[in-house]
């Protein structure tokens, strides 16, 4: 159970970005498991279809590296123009120079632990909340 459920408050809602579909279902239960609602979904495309929902978005965890013309980064941005208040952490297995210069949040470098992943969540809702006190 989740500090935010135990002080009355939805689970923050995670929404993650991975084309491995093997590493997307792992991530998906590790997630769940720490207590965040997850959306879960292989690429670009239906990531924005969400973004451009109604429905609450806290993080959006993303790969950097993806196929097709969008990598992480650029989803980010995108995402941005959607939702100003959206936090952002990437993961990537390549070593990627500009990465934590272009990037609007934290970059896991793969492999990464669970406690990291989770941190690294917690972290930037942390951030969320220093922005926009309620």
């Amino acid at each position: 159970m989740t500090v935010a459920m135990l002080q009355g408050k939805p689970a923050p809602r995670i929404l993650l970005v991975e084309d491995d579909q093997v590493f997307l279902h792992t991530l998906e239960m590790v997630l769940r498991d720490a207590g965040f609602e997850v959306v879960a979904v292989a690429d670009y495309a239906p990531a924005l279809g969400h973004l451009d929902g109604e429905q609450r978005i806290d993080v959006l965890l993303t790969d950097i590296v993806m196929p097709d013309r969008v990598n992480g980064l650029a989803l980010a941005r995108m995402a941005r123009l959607r939702r100003p208040e959206l936090k952002f952490v990437y993961f990537t297995a390549y070593d990627i120079p500009s990465a934590e210069n272009e990037a609007m949040g934290i970059v896991l470098q793969k492999p990464f632990d669970n406690e990291q992943l989770v941190a690294a969540i917690h972290n930037a809702l942390a951030k969320a909340a220093e922005d926009f006190p309620e």
